[in-house]
């Protein structure tokens, strides 16, 4: 039976959360101490610096050799179930495209647990809990958020090539002589297009902080839990004090995206 004190454990832990988020929103919207590009700033700041950086502290927290596969497993069929249910919903329903399934698979299993889900399940289970939701996290930071990010890269390419087939299609029809000669052909194949695709979507994740950050991470935690070796006092402060408040940050620049709209601004 969860007692009052369970209560007040999880309340205490994800009120201060919704208190940085409301400060901020208030800040912007009502207070008006940071302007739209201000915004803009703290918003790149989360996402370059702080988000990373913690992501590279708790991966390099838990030990990839103690991983639970059963916890693996079930993590990769809930994903594979959830996949096969949205294209299903989709193919029967008509209606949609592969960004339903894509939004539909994020917002069904890809709880967040970076933010959430480790001071909410810490504070309901204690430490055992923490330990498990490490390796949640390493699971979504490592692999799926990048297999979402290859798979809206790749949607939005297949859009965008659809409207320029559309394009050549119509130019080709307007070219086109009477007489019945033959017709252009394209002057790019689609699997080349395919292929030109993959490579520029790679080349993004590649450039993305948090995968370089998960790399990261997951290098330093199999080099500590194989042989002990203790990271450098410099080098963990220097980490450390960036981390430390990647979870406020990341709440504040939730509250400003609230009001992203620069007409909110006036």
């Amino acid at each position: 039976m969860i007692s009052l004190a369970d209560v007040y454990h999880v309340v205490s832990a994800t009120v201060p959360l919704y208190v940085v988020m409301i400060l901020a929103y208030l800040s912007v919207r009502w207070w008006k101490i940071f302007t739209p590009d201000q915004c803009v700033g703290i918003n790149r700041f989360v996402a370059k610096y702080s988000i990373p950086l913690l992501a590279f502290q708790l991966v390099s927290e838990n030990n990839p050799f103690k991983m639970n596969l059963k916890l693996i497993l079930s993590d990769v069929l809930q994903k594979v179930l959830a996949g096969v249910s949205m294209l299903l919903a989709v193919k029967i329903s008509g209606k949609g495209d592969m960004n339903w399934v894509i939004t539909g698979i994020s917002v069904s299993t890809l709880p967040n647990s970076l933010i959430f889900g480790i001071p909410l399940l810490k504070a309901m289970y204690g430490d055992e809990a923490r330990v498990i939701v490490l390796q949640f996290v390493v699971l979504q930071s490592a692999l799926w958020y990048n297999v979402l990010l290859f798979l809206f890269e790749m949607s939005t390419k297949a859009e965008n090539h659809e409207k320029r087939d559309e394009g050549e299609v119509e130019s080709q029809q307007e070219m086109q002589p009477k007489d019945g000669d033959e017709e252009a052909k394209p002057t790019v194949q689609k699997s080349s297009r395919v292929v030109l695709s993959l490579l520029k979507v790679g080349g993004k994740l590649a450039k993305n902080p948090n995968t370089h950050a998960t790399i990261a991470g997951l290098i330093w935690a199999s080099i500590r839990f194989r042989w002990g070796v203790a990271m450098p006092q410099i080098v963990n402060k220097s980490i450390t004090i960036l981390s430390d408040g990647g979870l406020g940050m990341a709440m504040f620049s939730i509250g400003t995206i609230f009001i992203n709209d620069r007409n909110n601004f006036k």
